[in-house]
Protein backbone atom coordinates (compact mmCIF):
# COMPACT_ATOMS: atom_id res chain seq x y z
CA UNK A 1 0.00 0.00 0.00
CA UNK A 2 1.43 3.50 -1.37
CA UNK A 3 1.05 6.73 0.76
CA UNK A 4 -1.67 7.80 -1.97
CA UNK A 5 -3.62 4.42 -0.96
CA UNK A 6 -4.03 5.52 2.80
CA UNK A 7 -6.56 7.79 3.53
CA UNK A 8 -5.20 8.21 7.27
CA UNK A 9 -1.59 8.86 6.24
CA UNK A 10 -2.57 11.13 3.12
CA UNK A 11 -4.73 13.23 6.01
CA UNK A 12 -1.11 13.20 8.25
CA UNK A 13 0.58 14.47 5.59
CA UNK A 14 -1.48 17.20 4.15
CA UNK A 15 -2.05 18.18 7.85
CA UNK A 16 1.62 17.95 8.46
CA UNK A 17 2.24 19.95 5.19
CA UNK A 18 -0.59 22.50 5.80
CA UNK A 19 0.84 23.33 8.99
CA UNK A 20 4.52 23.53 7.51
CA UNK A 21 2.78 25.82 5.08
CA UNK A 22 1.08 28.10 7.66
CA UNK A 23 3.86 28.49 9.49
CA UNK A 24 6.21 29.92 6.43
CA UNK A 25 3.37 31.96 5.35
CA UNK A 26 3.72 34.14 8.87
CA UNK A 27 5.51 37.80 8.96
CA UNK A 28 8.86 37.18 9.94
CA UNK A 29 7.78 38.81 13.23
CA UNK A 30 5.48 36.00 14.41
CA UNK A 31 7.53 33.24 12.81
CA UNK A 32 9.92 34.49 15.63
CA UNK A 33 7.76 34.09 18.32
CA UNK A 34 6.48 30.72 17.49
CA UNK A 35 10.26 30.16 17.37
CA UNK A 36 10.52 31.65 20.48
CA UNK A 37 8.10 29.02 21.78
CA UNK A 38 9.33 26.03 20.06
CA UNK A 39 12.82 26.82 21.94
CA UNK A 40 11.10 27.43 25.35
CA UNK A 41 9.62 24.51 25.04
CA UNK A 42 12.95 22.39 23.89
CA UNK A 43 14.98 24.13 26.72
CA UNK A 44 12.87 23.36 29.29
CA UNK A 45 11.75 19.97 28.05
CA UNK A 46 15.67 19.15 28.10
CA UNK A 47 16.58 21.20 31.15
CA UNK A 48 14.00 19.54 33.52
CA UNK A 49 14.87 16.08 32.07
CA UNK A 50 18.75 16.91 32.37
CA UNK A 51 17.91 17.92 36.11
CA UNK A 52 16.15 14.99 37.41
CA UNK A 53 18.53 13.36 35.44
CA UNK A 54 21.38 14.19 37.19
CA UNK A 55 19.29 14.18 40.84
CA UNK A 56 19.10 10.53 40.29
CA UNK A 57 22.64 9.85 39.07
CA UNK A 58 21.35 8.57 35.79
CA UNK A 59 24.79 7.24 33.91
CA UNK A 60 24.66 9.80 30.91
CA UNK A 61 21.68 12.14 31.81
CA UNK A 62 22.42 14.18 28.31
CA UNK A 63 20.28 11.20 26.37
CA UNK A 64 17.17 12.22 28.59
CA UNK A 65 18.16 16.05 27.26
CA UNK A 66 18.63 14.90 23.69
CA UNK A 67 15.46 13.16 23.46
CA UNK A 68 13.10 15.58 24.89
CA UNK A 69 14.44 18.29 22.45
CA UNK A 70 14.33 15.55 19.60
CA UNK A 71 10.31 14.93 20.41
CA UNK A 72 9.26 18.33 21.22
CA UNK A 73 6.87 19.42 18.51
CA UNK A 74 4.66 22.53 17.67
CA UNK A 75 1.76 20.78 19.16
CA UNK A 76 1.15 18.47 22.42
CA UNK A 77 -0.54 15.98 20.06
CA UNK A 78 2.44 15.71 17.50
CA UNK A 79 4.93 15.59 21.11
CA UNK A 80 2.90 12.74 22.12
CA UNK A 81 2.94 11.04 19.20
CA UNK A 82 6.84 11.11 18.35
CA UNK A 83 6.97 10.15 21.89
CA UNK A 84 5.61 7.25 22.03
CA UNK A 85 7.60 6.30 18.43
CA UNK A 86 10.40 6.94 20.32
CA UNK A 87 10.02 5.13 23.36
CA UNK A 88 9.00 2.42 21.00
CA UNK A 89 12.19 2.78 19.24
CA UNK A 90 13.99 2.95 22.12
CA UNK A 91 12.95 -0.50 23.82
CA UNK A 92 13.25 -2.41 20.23
CA UNK A 93 16.64 -0.54 19.21
CA UNK A 94 18.06 -1.29 23.25
CA UNK A 95 16.70 -5.21 23.15
CA UNK A 96 18.30 -5.76 19.70
CA UNK A 97 21.17 -3.55 21.30
CA UNK A 98 21.34 -6.21 24.35
CA UNK A 99 21.63 -9.09 22.25
CA UNK A 100 24.09 -7.57 19.79
CA UNK A 101 26.55 -6.68 22.69
CA UNK A 102 26.11 -9.97 24.45
CA UNK A 103 26.54 -11.57 21.39
CA UNK A 104 29.16 -9.72 18.88
CA UNK A 105 30.09 -6.84 20.49
CA UNK A 106 33.40 -4.91 18.59
CA UNK A 107 32.51 -6.62 15.45
CA UNK A 108 31.29 -4.30 12.59
CA UNK A 109 29.08 -7.11 11.45
CA UNK A 110 27.27 -7.47 14.32
CA UNK A 111 26.72 -3.76 14.53
CA UNK A 112 25.21 -3.42 11.31
CA UNK A 113 22.93 -6.82 11.42
CA UNK A 114 21.80 -5.34 15.15
CA UNK A 115 20.94 -2.05 13.44
CA UNK A 116 19.35 -4.05 10.61
CA UNK A 117 17.29 -6.30 12.28
CA UNK A 118 15.92 -3.58 14.95
CA UNK A 119 14.43 -1.43 12.05
CA UNK A 120 12.89 -4.64 10.52
CA UNK A 121 11.45 -5.22 13.82
CA UNK A 122 10.15 -2.24 14.12
CA UNK A 123 8.29 -2.39 10.51
CA UNK A 124 6.91 -6.11 11.93
CA UNK A 125 5.48 -4.73 14.70
CA UNK A 126 3.71 -2.11 12.39
CA UNK A 127 5.71 0.62 13.87
CA UNK A 128 8.05 2.08 11.18
CA UNK A 129 8.16 5.48 12.19
CA UNK A 130 9.90 4.34 15.24
CA UNK A 131 12.43 2.21 12.98
CA UNK A 132 15.10 4.90 12.79
CA UNK A 133 14.75 5.58 16.31
CA UNK A 134 15.17 1.63 17.08
CA UNK A 135 18.41 2.11 15.19
CA UNK A 136 19.81 4.63 16.81
CA UNK A 137 19.12 3.29 20.21
CA UNK A 138 20.77 0.37 18.91
CA UNK A 139 23.86 2.19 17.29
CA UNK A 140 24.62 4.27 21.03
CA UNK A 141 24.01 0.67 23.06
CA UNK A 142 26.74 -1.10 20.70
CA UNK A 143 29.17 1.94 20.23
CA UNK A 144 29.16 4.70 23.06
CA UNK A 145 30.76 3.19 26.14
CA UNK A 146 29.83 2.58 29.27
CA UNK A 147 30.11 1.27 32.41
CA UNK A 148 28.36 -1.81 33.81
CA UNK A 149 27.00 -5.15 32.20
CA UNK A 150 25.09 -4.76 29.02
CA UNK A 151 21.37 -5.65 30.52
CA UNK A 152 22.56 -2.48 33.12
CA UNK A 153 23.18 -0.53 29.77
CA UNK A 154 20.00 -1.07 27.84
CA UNK A 155 17.73 0.04 31.28
CA UNK A 156 19.81 2.82 31.52
CA UNK A 157 19.13 4.08 27.82
CA UNK A 158 15.20 3.57 28.29
CA UNK A 159 15.27 5.30 31.71
CA UNK A 160 17.10 8.20 30.08
CA UNK A 161 14.90 8.03 26.77
CA UNK A 162 11.67 7.94 29.12
CA UNK A 163 12.76 10.29 31.21
CA UNK A 164 13.40 12.73 28.25
CA UNK A 165 9.76 11.83 26.66
CA UNK A 166 8.06 11.89 29.84
CA UNK A 167 9.78 16.09 30.67
CA UNK A 168 9.10 16.87 26.84
CA UNK A 169 4.92 16.10 27.32
CA UNK A 170 5.07 17.53 30.57
CA UNK A 171 6.28 20.95 28.85
CA UNK A 172 4.39 20.92 25.92
CA UNK A 173 1.47 20.36 28.15
CA UNK A 174 2.15 23.12 29.74
CA UNK A 175 2.82 25.61 26.71
CA UNK A 176 -0.33 24.73 24.94
CA UNK A 177 -2.38 25.98 28.60
CA UNK A 178 -0.08 29.15 28.49
CA UNK A 179 -0.82 29.65 25.30
CA UNK A 180 -5.02 28.85 25.10
CA UNK A 181 -4.75 30.81 28.63
CA UNK A 182 -3.07 33.76 28.16
CA UNK A 183 -2.40 33.93 24.47
CA UNK A 184 -6.04 32.98 23.33
CA UNK A 185 -5.09 30.89 20.99
CA UNK A 186 -6.91 27.09 20.38
CA UNK A 187 -5.14 24.21 22.70
CA UNK A 188 -3.24 21.52 20.16
CA UNK A 189 -4.17 18.62 22.07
Amino acid sequence: MTLRDDPIRTARASAANSLFAFLKSLPPGERLIEGGFMAVQAVAGASLAFAIGRALHTEQAFWACITAIAVSQHSYIDTRNLSRDQFIGAMVGGLCGLVGTTLGAGYFAAYAATVGVAIIMCWILNVGSAARLGGITATIMLLVPGMGPAWDKALLRLGEVTLGTVCALLVAFLMSWIEERWFGKPHKT
